[in-house]
């Protein structure tokens, strides 16, 4: 039987509170102001520096708006910096808009596929309620961005443009979550009184072409060919007429993104080792989402090696903790919360992992790093949350030990992996559950607002 609190245990905790001065100084500040004000260290923030001894970046940043699209945002953040060279151009934007098209009707297809898969399973078993609790976010993986420009190539911002919709998808994922769920009990049925695969997917095919329109209703329909012309930054006008998307994204995209590796830092499991998460995925019959396991300063070393190589890189972090949002500072000892309560509690990353109290939560570009005697002392990271009361314009400094703390994921070229990590991609990817958090950053949409 469980112990309950009792009467006395509550006399005590209420006399050594109102006899505890200190507890009485932070009950008046707490309960009167907004608990990061009170704990913020000033003497970071006065030590505080945005300079860097590499640093990438000559343009604005984007915005996500109120949507989950980070790891398209960042993706496409990279991508386009050889587009403006390309095309001798300062400002340029390839449609995040029509990406995300893309993966909400392909991530319906791959939901109800595995729905027609897992069908023999019982509705409560744990894979099945994973996969209902969010049939259809924004959130994803470089993978899966990959998966999507593989398949369905690129268009400028100007052919695909902006929609309410793309920019606050509350209300069209809510919708689209009905109909598949919907869809998911009409194929379960279908299948449960006997009725056959060719069935179901035959069922699941009405369902698509809905969900089709649904999404051509809130985002508009993604243009199968458009003429692209512009004058750049010398005032030379170009003009390379009509374009798919493939050829788009095969003209102006110079990284060798099919050359790139999805680097996690994983204290749970071991190193050297490559894995994938059950259900990870956008494009049925794509590439897998695969990770390779790799220590947290060889991490850290691959990600110096490519800015100082001169090119930007795509990452994964959990990015809430120890933020300043307005000044744009991560430090892993930014906030002192213990000190205010005189509470000692925290756990090192691996238990952090282990009880759900950290996981990849957004995705980010870095485009620079403060180099001192070859180490690392802060990171340069270009966000998707706009400029407005966000660090530098959109650009936010990271100190190295935030770094060690809260960062989990790079996508790095393989020509930059030591010959232990290239040796650990021959292995054979471990299939880890569901719901584990090396999944997160496909389910939890880390929107700007």
């Amino acid at each position: 039987m469980s112990e309950g609190v009792t009467k006395g245990q509550i006399a005590k905790y209420r006399a050594q509170f109102i006899l505890d001065p200190t507890a009485l100084v932070a009950q008046n500040a707490v309960s009167n102001n907004e608990l990061p004000n009170l704990v913020l260290s000033r003497d970071l923030i006065q030590t505080s520096d945005s300079s860097f001894s590499i640093k990438l970046d000559e343009w604005k940043v984007t915005s996500q708006k109120s949507s989950g699209r980070c790891w398209l945002f960042a993706a496409l953040n990279l991508f386009r910096v050889g587009a403006m060279e390309k095309m001798n151009i300062s400002d340029f934007e390839f449609s995040q808009s029509h990406i995300h098209f893309w993966d909400k009707l392909e991530r319906s297809n791959h939901f109800l596929e595995a729905i027609i898969e897992t069908s023999e399973r019982p509705v409560d078993d744990r894979t099945i309620h994973f996969l209902l609790s969010d049939p259809i976010g924004d959130g994803g993986q470089w993978n899966m961005a990959m998966n999507l420009i593989r398949k369905h190539g690129l268009v400028p911002k100007s052919s695909f443009p902006e929609s309410y919709s793309s920019s606050n998808t509350r209300w069209m994922n809510a919708v689209l979550r009905d109909i598949l769920r919907s869809s998911a009990s009409e194929i379960r049925t279908i299948l449960g009184e006997g009725g056959s695969i060719a069935d179901a997917r035959a069922h699941k095919e009405e369902r698509m072409a809905e969900i089709w329109r649904v999404l051509c209703i809130h985002l508009g329909t993604p243009p199968e060919e458009f003429d692209w012309q512009w004058r750049d930054k010398d005032k030379v006008f170009h003009r390379k007429g009509t374009m798919s998307p493939q050829d788009f994204g095969s003209e102006f995209v110079d990284i060798e993104w099919e050359e790139y590796v999805c680097l996690v830092n994983d204290p749970r499991n071991e190193y050297y080792c490559t894995y994938t998460v059950d259900y990870l995925q956008n494009v049925s019959g794509g590439p897998p989402v695969v990770y390779l396991n790799v220590p947290m300063d060889e991490m850290k070393s691959v990600t110096q090696k490519i800015l100082e190589d001169g090119t930007p890189v795509w990452m994964g972090c959990d990015v809430g903790k120890q933020m300043d949002r307005k000044r744009g500072i991560w430090d892993a000892e930014l906030f002192d919360f213990q000190g205010i309560y005189g509470v000692n509690y925290g756990m090192e990353k691996i238990n952090r992992l282990r009880y759900c109290q950290t996981m990849m939560t957004h995705a980010m570009l870095f485009t620079g790093v403060d180099v001192i005697d070859g180490k690392p002392r802060r990171w340069r990271v270009e966000n998707s949350w706009g400029e407005k009361d966000c660090g530098e314009k959109g650009y936010f400094t990271m100190n190295d030990n935030w770094f060690d703390e809260h960062m989990f994921e790079i996508a790095a070229p393989k020509e930059f992996l030591t010959e232990e990590m290239l040796s650990g991609l021959d292995t054979e990817p471990k299939v880890l559950p569901a719901w584990d958090p090396m999944g997160s950053l496909a389910c939890v949409d880390c929107h700007q607002g």
